[in-house]
């Protein structure tokens, strides 16, 4: 039997458009809403991420953060 799903949790999100539109692309591609998006990605977050991949990106990402927020 399938685990229901039960938002549960509410917490504050900021994003940038650039995250806010892939986001909403992706939900709509799937047929979800962005809330039930978030769950899938986070729930199977290690099967969805290249880990080698994901290591460079974050370090690009933490790279340029401070200039970012400027």
């Amino acid at each position: 039997m399938p685990k229901r799903l039960r938002l549960t949790r509410r917490f504050p999100v900021a994003l940038t458009n650039d995250a806010y539109r892939a986001l909403v692309r992706f939900a709509e591609e799937a047929g979800m809403s962005t809330d039930e998006a978030l769950t899938f990605l986070f729930e199977h977050f290690a099967s969805v991420t290249d880990h080698d991949n994901l290591t460079h990106r974050l370090r690009l990402f933490k790279a340029e953060l401070e200039d970012r927020k400027a």
